[in-house]
């Protein structure tokens, strides 16, 4: 049974010991103007029908029939898809099996298919296992050793790419930036008409935490139980982590979950509570779609459209999607809720630099090193912008300068830089760093699993459960570094410290050499 067999029989949830033991036991003034454009303003997405052009970049590829799979999970995957149907228009011998799977079910299914060696051959990587966990384990391939033509590949990517400990390990490059650092995934996607007849309009309003609890209770009061203020997709425990650490970031949790600049966790402070109680105040309100804890993203997105829900937070994925499939739905988009009375702080950007990988067994890696030249590329990645229609700010600055965008998916891209800078990484200050991930066991339930249980009132102590958090993850970290360490790793704890970062600021290479 091959890993899209298994994946069609299985829907299973994987924690983050289960992916592990599949390895084999491997170890700031206000910001700018939140802003939106009305729909009045927006242009026509790129149409369905724009396809790739896909260059010979020298691979060695195969003669015969051969089927090579592609996988995927959450956000958008139809320029995904559309490159797939392209790439074997390009090669008709070449059969690309794309699938895309809910988040909850890949980690499993990845783990699996690594454990029966069938795993796809190109492949996202989980969110339940460290890029340093994947290369040490001996699932993915060097790029080095797959792509054609490596080095002239690799030096036309913008600078600060590539870092060891991100997506370099050992002096070997595993993966590379495919989208741009700098996005949140809690934008407020509202249905225009709906909070309109409620009296609000956040493109003309401030649209602050009040607003927007507000405008969810007064949408709730006229919906008369078949419109509601707010959705989400909460059987996600993501899509709560997401949005709890985005707004807590603005309320002053300096850089979200870590503060770089005390080196300690932010879990139990008063942004963190203040920003579960707003979504606990929404809740209480009856303002909150019912059945939302058991929804998945893609199944909370549907319901803006269909007009029984007014807002969602998510990220710029779903602009496309709603052009696309729902021409006739009058949205727009803005910031997330800012906080009332304060000058919001940005909300910090890592350098994540990776996505696709390699599978190491794969037996096709000229295919994989065909698309990932591709994709990984200038071209590559405007053709894919263009297909999606702004699916999200890409790698290469170049690909989201093209004409034929949303306007909403512009601002999008306008707002994160207003609103986002970069933070410090000790990864990229130490990249023995890196080791620590390898000994690294956050604690269970993580944040969004506790968010989940607070709003569904199964958690009645929010400080204490986030106090217990923070405890805990503390001594997480501290016990993985002294993993590390006995392992002969050079590192401490003050790796994670950044006395210089100024949290208006993007953390630079500069930065990093005054330490």
């Amino acid at each position: 049974m091959n890993f899209h067999e298994i994946a069609a029989l299985n829907r299973w949830r994987l924690s983050r010991r289960r992916t592990l033991q599949l390895l084999g036991g491997a170890g700031a003034a206000a910001l700018a103007p939140q802003g939106g454009v009305a729909a009045a303003q927006s242009t026509p997405a790129a149409s369905p029908v724009a396809g790739y052009d896909i260059p010979d970049s020298g691979a060695d590829l195969p003669d015969g029939q051969v089927t090579f799979l592609w996988s995927s999970f959450g956000g958008e995957d139809f320029p995904a898809q559309r490159l797939a149907e392209a790439y074997q228009e390009t090669h008709p011998n070449i059969t690309v099996q794309y699938d895309h799977f809910p988040p909850n079910d890949y980690s499993e299914l990845i783990g699996i298919g690594i454990q029966n060696d069938n795993a796809p051959d190109l492949f996202r990587r989980p969110n339940s296992v460290s890029a340093a966990e994947m290369v040490q384990a001996g699932w993915v391939a060097p790029l080095d050793e797959v792509v054609p033509d490596f080095e002239a590949w690799k030096g036309a990517f913008p600078p600060n790419s590539f870092f060891e400990g991100i997506n370099v390990f050992g002096g070997k490059t595993y993966s590379f930036p495919f989208l741009g650092d700098k996005q949140y995934g809690s934008l407020t996607y509202y249905n225009v008409d709906v909070l309109h007849r409620a009296g609000y309009d956040p493109l003309t309003e401030p649209w602050t935490w009040s607003t927007f609890r507000e405008a969810a209770r007064k949408v709730t009061e006229q919906g008369g139980g078949d419109i509601y203020g707010w959705v989400i997709g909460g059987e996600q425990a993501n899509r709560w982590s997401i949005l709890v650490n985005s707004l807590a970031a603005m309320a002053g949790a300096t850089g979200a979950e870590f503060n770089h600049q005390t080196g300690e966790y932010n879990y139990a402070t008063d942004a963190y509570l203040a920003a579960i109680d707003l979504l606990r105040a929404v809740q209480s309100d009856g303002s909150l779609f019912p059945g939302s804890l058991s929804l998945s993203n893609q199944e909370a997105q549907d319901r803006l459209p269909q007009g029984v829900a007014a807002m969602m937070f998510v990220g710029p994925q779903i602009v496309p999607i709603y052009v696309r499939e729902s021409p006739d739905f009058n949205f727009n988009v803005v910031s997330q809720p800012l906080p009332d009375g304060i000058a919001p702080l940005p909300v910090p950007a890592t350098i994540s630099g990776e996505f696709w990988f390699v599978y190491a067994n794969s037996p096709r890696h000229a295919i994989c090193g065909d698309l990932v030249s591709y994709i990984g590329s200038p071209a590559g990645q405007t053709d894919w912008q263009v297909v999606s229609g702004g699916q999200a700010p890409m790698a290469f600055p170049e690909a989201n300068e093209i004409g034929g965008i949303d306007q909403r998916s512009l601002r999008i891209f306008e707002l994160y830089e207003e609103q986002m800078r970069l933070a410090p990484s000790p990864y990229i200050r130490n990249p023995a760093a890196a080791q620590v991930l390898l000994e690294l066991r956050p604690p269970q339930p993580n944040l969004g699993q506790l968010v989940q249980g607070i709003v569904a009132g199964q958690i009645s102590d929010p400080r204490q459960a986030m106090q217990e958090l923070k405890d805990a993850s503390e001594q997480a970290l501290n016990a993985a570094i002294e993993a590390a360490r006995a392992k002969g790793a050079e590192v401490t704890r003050d790796d994670w410290v950044f006395p210089n970062w100024d949290p208006a600021q993007n953390y630079t290479e500069a930065d990093y050499q005054e330490l």
